[in-house]
């Protein structure tokens, strides 16, 4: 079970986790999480530049180490590019030394280190929370797509991402082949939709 909307006391909960940008301008915050990977990045950096979108990347440091010329292509068009562990780990399933070493070992290999970071799956402990807050802003979201859910067509996905996106949401689209056929179809028409609407679209501040 997700919910496509975060709800408001996730935020309440957790403060120190950024799920939603405070903003009074007509901004989303798209981002994307798994890759670099060539199957599917450069169709994404084709899209997000005919619309004049950035975006944040949460890159495995194993695929920014196979397809590092992807990654210096996402820092060239003007996205920024974080952290999401070096080998997507599950946070539930590894004890805090390794998920500290293995967030580490991605810090290591980003050419442009920031200080965010996004748990794979948006799951993780509370003392890995704690010890990654304290040198990273740990970053959830306000919306997500569902693109990875076998469940869902692409025009569904599409209808509940954009039921779900408003003023300063962080939006979770997927750069991974799971999520190819259906990226194709729902990225373009989200962008389209909310360009119609006024919005534009913004790296992580």
């Amino acid at each position: 079970m997700y919910f496509h909307r975060t709800p408001k006391i996730f935020e309440i909960l957790f403060p120190s986790i950024l799920w939603r940008v405070k903003t009074k301008d007509k901004s989303i915050f798209l981002t994307f999480d798994d890759g670099p990977i060539p199957e599917l990045t450069p169709y994404i950096l084709k899209t997000l530049s005919e619309y004049k979108a950035k975006a944040t990347f949460f890159v495995v440091g194993d695929n920014v180490l196979k397809h590092p010329e992807l990654n210096s292509d996402m820092i060239a068009q003007g996205h920024k590019v974080a952290n999401h562990t070096f080998n997507h780990l599950n946070g539930w399933e590894v004890n805090l030394d390794r998920y500290v070493s293995n967030v580490d070992k991605c810090e290591a290999s980003l050419t442009v280190p920031n200080n965010y970071f996004r748990p794979p799956y948006g799951k993780m402990t509370w003392s890995q929370a704690r010890t990654i807050g304290k040198t990273h802003q740990i970053v959830m979201w306000d919306s997500l797509t569902g693109d990875f859910d076998a469940k869902l067509s692409p025009q569904e996905c599409l209808d509940a991402s954009i039921r779900a996106t408003r003023q300063g949401s962080i939006v979770v689209f997927h750069d991974n082949l799971k999520v190819k056929h259906k990226l194709h179809f729902v990225l373009p028409a989200f962008l389209d939709h909310f360009t119609e609407l006024g919005y534009n679209f913004l790296t992580l501040p």
